[in-house]
């Protein structure tokens, strides 16, 4: 492998499929490297949260690996997946009582609610548009192109949305502040217009 491959690890919290995430970013030409070991996340160039299931389940595992200090820490591009983007947020209500919330990490301030879809079935899964903001990860990405979504909440448009989509209602597709970026979609499993947005992400640096 070139001495010039981007550099990345995909954080390991024991709450995803980390497989299909690395063969997209290996195929990109990244040196990828997947790891919990504190020295190792935060001596990355820049770093993926993948995350799938629920929120009480992500956080617990978060908990367990020890990587939710470490989360506090990081200074680098940041680039959550699906749960991971929620994960990054202050609180969600998957997983809670009614009428409360489940903490996330709170490293950045939305809340996720369930998707209220006007009749539509829920998981919202499959194909959707994007409308994305001109942000640095989503260079050459046209409106309307269309990424692969998997899950029942979202957070809401607001100050820190990137790109936006629609199911009954809209969302937040991509969020972000500063190093912290997440996105609802699966870009490794949504085809070229994906790929060029993990590509994007490889070319940010600190």
């Amino acid at each position: 492998m070139s001495q010039d491959a981007p550099k990345v690890t995909i954080i390991d919290t024991g709450c995803a499929n980390l497989a299909s995430v690395r063969f997209a970013l290996a195929r990109l030409g990244a040196q990828v490297t997947v790891s919990r070991d504190p020295e190792v996340i935060l001596a990355s160039p820049r770093l993926i949260l993948p995350g799938v299931g629920s929120a009480s389940a992500g956080m617990a595992a978060l908990r367990e690996s020890g990587v939710l200090d470490t989360l506090t820490q990081v200074s680098q591009p940041l680039l959550g997946i699906c749960l991971g983007m929620q994960l990054l947020g202050q609180a969600s209500e998957e997983s809670a009582a009614a009428g409360e919330q489940t903490p996330m990490t709170g490293l950045l301030p939305f809340t996720v609610a369930q998707l209220e879809t006007g009749g539509q079935p829920l998981p919202h899964m499959g194909w959707n548009t994007l409308a994305p903001s001109d942000h640095p990860l989503f260079k050459g990405i046209d409106e309307g192109s269309y990424v692969y979504f998997v899950h029942s909440y979202a957070a809401p448009v607001g100050e820190l949305t990137l790109a936006s989509s629609d199911y009954g209602q809209s969302f937040s597709a991509a969020v972000g502040r500063d190093n912290l970026m997440g996105v609802q979609f699966h870009p490794e499993r949504s085809g070229a217009v994906g790929a060029k947005i993990l590509s994007n992400f490889l070319e940010m640096t600190a």
